[in-house]
């Protein structure tokens, strides 16, 4: 491995997120692999280091030679910014926010334990947020030394029995031993074979200068005698010294005033980078995480529409009005869902979330979240989503939606769905067309002419029946009619059957409908 120099034209870098279950050696591993340490790397929190586990998200870097495809790309060397997440279950906060900037995964398994409950987890989190996936069986030293490579064998066919149904059944896999125990001072195992796995499997990611700037920033510290430093990944967009950003959620704009790539000054920074990012006469302690971005590209909002996915492993019921835990980038807060899908018989899911949402339709209002089976595929499903607080994101962020006060003991998957913003929902007057079906039925009270029935049973005598005149009416009997008038005061109302009234005079009357629930929460029926 070279020494990671700072990215040039030659230079791809690659987000590497290291995920697993807690004690699974992923810290070890980034230690085994970096070459090069950010200000957050190796647990460095005082209380991780108290308390032996991984905390919060530390960054740290290698370099090594490209494959021949990224080499023909015009890359000669490629560095991965190694984005080492904790793994305890009461952490998943930080495991989805970093999981959220990565273009490739490492999944550390014990060799010993195998999956484990956030090993599952950390799994389905990288199915929502990446499509390449390098699996890592770890502390093959704890394997007993008896034919170990059979025993490293059977422990990677436990892992593939566990990967089977996933999207990753087939995803390479590499023993290695992080940190042997046996012996002092002794090298990491696998670690070469690893490195050129992970090249081999490297694909050049689809990135682009040109839109708005939007970092996300994990760590905020003063440095004395320059200013406050901002590190993060940049999602978007591009920037430069000298260039203004906002940061929306403390609501200023500040002017960039250098920017560094692991401790090397650098004139810019683009879309994909890990930078750090100096500006002026701002409290650190104002911001730990958050976004910055190019001036008025970011919004707040209180409610938006979402295109959803259900997780398939999260076995309780996603019921309407339930609150969740949702979290968009580093920020996470309750929300209260209002599930909705196209009519039954429309087009179904496509393998890509929609970017776009058409308010001129109409959706048929869900009691629950559906899933999927294989004798019945639904739709595509959205929500709109009431935050307990304002919530700053850009457009099309994903979302994660989990059951975070779930017992962290339990085995039970706590992430329920995920699927992306497509904006705010905050005006009644944008018309969100929400209904129901409805159905109700009456009895034939009297007849009053060859073609009227007075009929009951539809309604109370206190229902406002203006709102179904008009409405169709059909008779057990076949024929069908018009709601014409309410009759009286006590809920009876008249019917007009224009080709006659039902011969049979005991024939049931049914009334079917639509309930339009609208964004400003009034009423309408149609038919």
């Amino acid at each position: 491995m070279e020494e990671p120099a700072a990215p040039s034209a030659a230079t791809l870098n690659i987000n590497l997120g290291i995920l697993g279950h807690v004690d699974s050696g992923k810290t070890s591993l980034a230690k085994a692999l970096s070459t090069l340490a950010s200000t957050a790397a190796f647990d460095k929190n005082p209380q991780s280091k108290q308390r032996g586990i991984t905390l919060d998200l530390g960054f740290s870097a290698f370099t090594t030679d490209p494959s021949p495809r990224l080499r023909d790309a015009g890359y000669d060397q490629v560095q991965y910014t190694l984005v080492d997440c904790p793994g305890h279950a009461s952490l998943i906060r930080t495991i989805i926010g970093g999981a959220q900037i990565m273009d490739l995964a490492l999944l550390v398994i014990d060799a010993v334990k195998g999956i484990q409950t956030q090993t599952a987890e950390c799994l389905v989190i990288a199915e929502m947020t990446t499509d390449r996936l390098l699996m890592v069986l770890n502390k093959t030293d704890m394997l007993p030394a008896d034919n170990r490579a059979a025993h490293v064998k059977k422990a990677e066919e436990r892992v593939r029995r566990g990967l089977k149904g996933t999207k990753f059944a087939e995803a390479p896999m590499v023993a290695v031993a992080a940190c042997p125990g046996a012996e002092e001072g002794a090298p990491p195992l696998g670690i070469t074979q690893l490195i050129d796995t992970l090249r081999e499997m490297t694909e050049l990611p689809r990135r682009s200068a040109d839109g708005p700037f939007l970092l996300s920033v994990d760590h905020c510290f003063p440095v004395k005698g320059q200013g406050t430093v901002l590190t993060g990944t940049v999602l978007s967009g591009s920037v430069k010294v000298n260039d203004t950003i906002e940061l929306p959620e403390l609501k200023v704009q500040k002017k960039v005033k250098s920017l560094q790539v692991f401790h090397k000054p650098v004139p810019s920074a683009k879309q994909g980078d890990r930078v750090g990012m100096c500006v002026t006469q701002l409290d650190s302690k104002l911001l730990e995480r958050g976004l910055a971005a190019t001036p008025g590209s970011v919004v707040t909002m209180t409610s938006a529409i979402a295109a959803l996915r259900r997780i398939k492993y999260f076995k309780q019921p996603i019921l309407n009005r339930t609150k969740f835990h949702v979290t968009v980038g580093h920020t996470t807060v309750m929300a209260t869902p209002l599930f909705f899908s196209l009519p039954t018989g429309a087009p179904q899911e496509s393998a890509q979330l929609p970017t776009t949402f058409d308010f001129s339709h109409e959706y048929l209002r869900q009691d629950e979240m559906l899933a999927s089976t294989r004798e019945h595929r639904v739709g595509q499903q959205w929500a709109l989503l009431r935050f307990e607080k304002p919530i700053t994101c850009p457009p099309n962020s994903l979302l994660i939606g989990s059951r975070l006060d779930t017992d962290i003991h339990s085995s039970a998957c706590r992430i329920a769905f995920y699927g992306r913003l497509l904006g705010a929902a905050d005006s009644p007057d944008q018309g969100l067309k929400l209904y129901k079906h409805k159905q109700r039925e009456g009895v034939i009270d009297r007849v009053q002419d060859e073609y009227t029935v007075i009929g009951r049973g539809f309604f109370k005598k206190e229902t406002d029946l203006t709102i179904f005149l008009g409405l169709k009416v059909e008779a057990s009997t076949g024929e069908v009619g018009v709601l014409e008038s309410p009759f009286g005061k006590t809920g009876k109302f008249k019917v007009h059957f224009p080709q006659g009234v039902p011969k049979d005079p005991k024939a049931k009357l049914h009334l079917k409908y639509r309930t339009f629930f609208l964004a400003s929460d009034k009423r309408k029926i149609a038919q």
